[in-house]
This record gives C-alpha cells, sequence and structure tokens, in this order.
C-alpha cells in the first residue's frame, strides 16, 4: 500500500524539527525545566530522536516503531510544556496564550500519528 502523502510531511517535519535541534540548542535549553540535567546533551538528544523517527516513517518495515515512539515523545516532551507555563521566566516570552495552545496541539499530534498505524 503507498502511504498518503501527509504521512511523508509528518516525517519531514519532524526531520526539520530535530534538525532545529542543532542549529539553534539555545533557544531548546531555555525551555528546559530546572530539575532536568544536562540541558544540552538533552536537547542534542531530542534532535536526533525527531530526525531519526522522522526518517524511521519513511519505511513500512519500521514506521509503525516510530509512529510509538513519537507518541512517546511527545508524551515526555509534555513536561516542558507544562513547565513553561509555570513561570514568565520558564515562558521564555512567549504569550500564556500561546503557550496553553501548545498542550492540545501536543495531543492533536499523537492523534495524527496514532491515525498512521492503520496503513
Amino acid at each position: 500500500m503507498q502511504y498518503p502523502w501527509h504521512l511523508y510531511l509528518m516525517g519531514a517535519m519532524y526531520i526539520v524539527a530535530g534538525t532545529i535541534h542543532f542549529i539553534k540548542p539555545k533557544m531548546y535549553m531555555r525551555i528546559m525545566p530546572r530539575y532536568l540535567p544536562a540541558h544540552k546533551a538533552l536537547v542534542l538528544l531530542s534532535g536526533v530522536a525527531e530526525i531519526f523517527l522522522g526518517f524511521m516513517l519513511f519505511f513500512p518495515e519500521t514506521k509503525d516503531l516510530a509512529i510509538y515512539g513519537i507518541i512517546l515523545m511527545l508524551l515526555v516532551f509534555l513536561l516542558v510544556h507544562f513547565y513553561m507555563l509555570s513561570s514568565k521566566k520558564a515562558g521564555a516570552g512567549i504569550p500564556k496564550w500561546a503557550l496553553l495552545l501548545r498542550i492540545p496541539l501536543q495531543f492533536f499530534l499523537m492523534y495524527w500519528a496514532w491515525f498512521y498505524l492503520q496503513f
């Protein structure tokens, strides 16, 4: 069965997002919860995970594993989104309404990934 074009879009989206972790790591380190250790290493590791999972979506043999990995990754990233709501400094200057909007967006992204288990 041929994949829908939007599955490739999802893969490309994670590859681009992961690449940005290496281009602008300080942007991500600013929003890391203080209680997590080794911020730079975690930022780079999450970038590697996003890139790797994005590429895995392109192959039938690894697509389902990538989907479960993406959902798990997005669940972990919720820690950052909730931390950013904890104070103005943690929010990195992003308006509160945008920070609040990111929470349902995470769940939409999880649903979007889950949807592709049928292909």
